[in-house]
């Protein structure tokens, strides 16, 4: 179920432990979230930085095969272990989303969910995303980012200037994802606006963005 014999990409254990277990933690307030990012989607599915493999489960069955990219080692390892449960075929292997490993026009869909964050080069990884989606195909993504007010976007400044990156595995809390899909040439952008959590005091990873685009049909990448 796992590729073997390329380098990782991505190297965090610390990181990815503490993400392990504070992902299922959250699992009671992303699982409906989970659900309508997978709704509907049909055929061949790359699902990029698929971290412990927590949306295995929520691939509808018109789902015929999913390969799952994750850089880092230990989540990798946990990812394989969710996709033995799935109820759809699951392939974990290892790469980036800056060099996707896999080839041109090869799938009806993709799926980024807590990904943008952290990438290194987001204009490069969009650019692989449109790349490996046929014409036509769409992205389903749910990334936090850049909140609405001012204040908060100074405090995001800072933590991405500073101690955020280094602490979290090379997590961004203050990127824009829709601006990113729009600028990286995809269309029909659809997307919400929600909070996680829903209740409480509001967290520089607070500001979520659900939504979904297009690749355009012509055939250039």
């Amino acid at each position: 179920m796992t590729g073997r014999g390329r380098q990782d990409a991505v190297r965090h254990p610390w990181f990815a432990r503490f993400y392990a277990r504070f992902s299922v933690r959250a699992e009671p307030a992303m699982a409906p979230v989970r659900r309508e990012l997978l709704d509907g989607l049909s055929g061949r599915v790359l699902e990029v930085g698929a971290g412990n493999g927590l949306n295995f489960g929520n691939y509808p069955a018109a789902v015929s095969e999913v390969v799952a990219i994750e850089p880092e080692r230990e989540l990798r390892a946990l990812a394989v272990e969710a996709a033995l449960r799935a109820e759809v075929p699951v392939d974990v292997v290892p790469g980036a989303a800056e060099a996707l490993p896999v080839k041109s026009e090869a799938y009806d869909a993709v799926v980024v969910c807590l990904v943008l964050c952290s990438v290194r080069d987001v204009e490069r990884s969009l650019s692989e995303v449109r790349r490996v989606l046929r014409p036509g195909g769409e992205v389903r993504f749910f990334e936090h980012g850049q909140a609405p007010g001012h204040g908060m976007r100074r405090v995001q400044g800072v933590l991405d200037r500073t101690v955020w990156p280094r602490l979290f595995g090379g997590c961004h809390v203050g990127r824009d994802a829709v601006a990113s899909v729009r600028a990286a040439g995809f269309e029909d952008i659809d997307h919400r606006e929600l909070l996680m959590p829903e209740r409480g005091p509001r967290l520089p990873t607070s500001y979520c963005v659900l939504g979904t685009a297009r690749r355009p049909m012509a055939t250039s990448a």
